[in-house]
Parts: C-alpha cells; structure tokens; sequence
C-alpha cells in the first residue's frame, strides 16, 4: 500500500514538516507494516508565478501513485491540502485523518 501524506506546509520549517511526517508515518506503519511512504516533500527550489502552484502539481502527480492519503492535523486549513483532499475523494482515493 503506497500512502501519500497531505500536512500543511507554508510558513513551517523543514524540521518540523519531517518530524511530523515520520511520527505520522510510524504510525501508519504499526497498523499496515506493508505501507510505503510517497515522498511528496519536494526539496527542489521550483520557481512558480503563483505561489507554489508547481509545487501543488506535483503532489497531484504523486498521490496519482497512491492507494491512501492520510490528512494530518491543520489540513482544513491548507489551501494545497484541501485541493489533495478533494482530488483523492473525487477520484476514490480513500481519504484518513490523523490528528
């Protein structure tokens, strides 16, 4: 099971964006240790007129991989996380929340 993590990410250091990442992955992976994670935390300094729209496209390409996304807390909250979470439920992904 390939598993995409949907977190807010705008205004949040690298750091903390990793560390909750993992504390979710950990987790997932204690109910499903078949569960493998898509790295959607994208590195690469990607220039975008509107602010991060590229960056958006890209984690839509990457949940196209997944068999589950999981929301982590705050997503409702996140302009790129609510469009994740509409894509995934529009095209029968199924959709988790971790608070």
């Amino acid at each position: 099971m390939k598993v995409f993590i949907s977190q807010p990410m705008r205004g949040i250091p690298d750091e903390e964006i990793l560390i909750a990442r993992s504390d979710a992955f950990a987790l997932i992976k204690s109910t499903n240790p078949e569960a493998e994670l898509i790295d959607s935390f994208i590195v690469d300094e990607i220039s975008s007129k509107h602010g991060g729209l590229k960056y958006l496209a890209k984690a839509i390409e990457l949940l196209d991989e997944a068999d589950a996304i999981w929301m982590l807390k705050g997503w409702e909250n996140s302009r790129g996380c609510r469009i994740e979470h509409d894509c995934a439920k529009a095209y029968g992904i199924p959709v988790y929340y971790l608070y």
